[in-house]
């Protein structure tokens, strides 16, 4: 069928797709224009083959049988599905690199809470298994400004629940075990063995899936294929609201996790996983890792895993992650490559072969091994250099300190703060850039000032506008952005650093708090926008 419709407002892909309130995506027309002007942006569908899957929140299983009937209606050729819609997001982009796909759809809001009132969101993943690059998400934007009809098959659902093979006209639906391809690659990069016989010895965990997709995961590899204690993970059965949650893993939203691991009864590492698979949290025996530091061990000890034994062709990380990393590259003598925040600006340094690890301050660590980023694949890198190590978490972190100097570290997150009061403050900051070098503010010594503009060393292209970022002469530094992964309001992210080469053992909102009063004051913020207290501190 060919449904008339009309362009609808407000269909511009952000960092991760198109996020809206749930109840958004279920008015008339409004999934199946996104949907279609994707395949209008692909040039069709014909001949294709997709990967669709979501991480189980409120809408996914609807969503998923709309866009199988518009994937039959523009003549897809195949399409596999994990059963009951489930698959982690790097989950999907392995089964798009496995079975040679044209791309896929993946739906999910990431970390953003599931429900009916809460949030929604779709992708479009290309061939590599990487997220759209820029060029494509503007194609699919200006398609929803021209759309006039989208096409639907007249079919029945198909039962996502039963694995197996389905057709939906001409159309081979494959319904496939979400865990098992996935299991399969972890168990090719890791030793597997060695892990095991750690669980075995009497190494313990907490693993929290936070009710999200990593769930089913989690249970088969860590419990079943390792060899941890039964219950070791919790929360493990994804639900369509999270149970409730808010299913970001960091010291706030996985407070449980946290009171367990500051606690007596702490097991010797705890780790989380988000809505969707794609992030995580480490967490030892009275020993938070944030995610900067957790990139910079990883990329540090992944020759102790057999996938990384030969050594790495360099590490990238977003803009305002810490520079550990980049300390870490130097050492090792490495390409370190600094992006704009997004996992799609990650993908043209991994096809290159330029870089074999990427990681961002927002919790997301991952590898050449898929083109997103990958929870589970970092905690069980972790457990793998743990296994060969035989140090505590905090003993490995005390360490990599001790050998490359601690890079003090914060994101203060300033939530639904008026959007027009956030583009004032980030407007009235960038007119001050340029003269900013040379003055002192609150005591530090200001070296550089920029609005930071991405040249891709692979394809040429220009990434502009992509935060503002202040340096200071004792390796301190402040960066400001508005966040693009929300769907109310605006985030005005304000991100904290001090390197220190020998103070590694204070407490990292001391250190940073002489940054800090030079941001607000540069930044006019409680003149601005009212307040200086953040909603989240991580």
């Amino acid at each position: 069928m060919k449904i008339k419709t009309q362009p609808i407002e407000g269909q511009k892909p952000g960092t991760s797709g198109l996020r809206k309130k749930t109840r958004v995506f279920m008015e008339q027309h409004y999934l199946e224009n996104f949907i279609q002007a994707t395949f209008n942006a692909i040039e069709g569908g014909t001949g294709k083959k997709l990967i669709v899957g979501g991480d189980g929140r409120f809408f996914n299983r609807q969503a998923i049988q709309t866009i199988l009937k518009m994937a039959a209606a523009n003549g897809v050729r195949e399409v596999i599905v994990g059963q009951g819609g489930i698959l982690s997001t790097p989950a999907a982009s392995h089964l798009i690199r496995l079975n040679a796909a044209d791309g896929g759809f993946i739906l999910s809001a990431s970390h953003n809470p599931g429900g009916i009132d809460e949030d929604f969101g779709v992708k479009f993943n290309g061939q590599n298994g990487g997220p759209a690059p820029e060029n494509l998400t503007a194609k699919i934007f200006d398609a929803t400004l021209t759309i006039s009809e989208y096409q639907l098959a007249d079919a029945a659902d198909v039962d996502l629940q039963e694995i197996g093979t389905a057709q939906l006209g001409a159309m081979l639906v494959r319904v496939v075990d979400p865990v098992e391809s996935y299991q399969s690659l972890m168990e090719s990069l890791f030793d597997f063995a060695a892990i095991r016989d750690m669980f075995a010895g009497g190494f313990t965990m907490r693993f929290d899936a936070m009710h999200a997709v990593t769930g089913p995961y989690a249970h088969a590899i860590l419990e079943d294929a390792l060899g941890a204690a039964k219950g070791t993970v919790v929360n493990g059965i994804p639900l369509e609201d999270f149970g409730k949650g808010h299913p970001d893993p960091n010291p706030i939203w996985a407070k449980p996790l946290m009171d367990l691991m500051m606690s007596e009864d702490a097991p010797d590492i705890g780790a989380a996983s988000d809505g969707d698979g794609d992030r995580n949290m480490i967490v030892g025996r009275g020993a938070y890792v944030t995610p900067s530091d957790s990139l910079a061990v990883l990329a540090a000890n992944a020759h102790l895993a057999p996938a990384y034994a030969d050594g790495l062709a360099g590490i990238a990380r977003s803009m305002p992650t810490s520079a550990a990393s980049d300390l870490v590259a130097k050492k090792l003598g490495l390409g370190s490559y600094e992006t704009p925040t997004g996992w799609k600006f990650f993908g043209n340094l991994l096809d290159a072969g330029k870089v074999t690890i990427c990681g961002e301050e927002s919790a997301g660590t991952g590898s050449s091994h898929v083109r997103e980023k990958d929870g589970l694949w970092a905690v069980l890198l972790w457990l793998n250099i743990l296994a060969e190590r035989k140090q505590s978490v905090a003993e490995i972190m005390m360490d990599h300190w001790q050998t490359f100097g601690r890079n003090y570290y914060s994101r203060h997150d300033f939530e639904n703060v008026a959007s027009e009061k956030a583009q004032t403050l980030m407007q009235r900051l960038a007119a001050k850039l340029p003269d900013l070098a040379g003055q002192t503010v609150e005591g530090m010594r200001i070296v550089s000032a920029d609005e930071f503009s991405y040249l891709d060393p692979v394809d040429g292209s220009v990434s502009e506008n992509q935060g503002m970022r202040i340096a200071f002469d004792d390796g301190a530094r402040a960066v400001f952005r508005l966040s693009g992964t929300g769907t109310q309001g605006a985030t005005l992210r304000l991100y904290l650093e001090q390197f220190a080469q020998n103070e590694t053992d204070r407490a990292p909102q001391e250190m940073l708090q002489n940054v800090r009063k030079a941001a607000l004051t540069i930044s006019e913020m409680q003149t601005l926008i009212g307040r200086v207290e953040p909603d989240v501190i991580t």
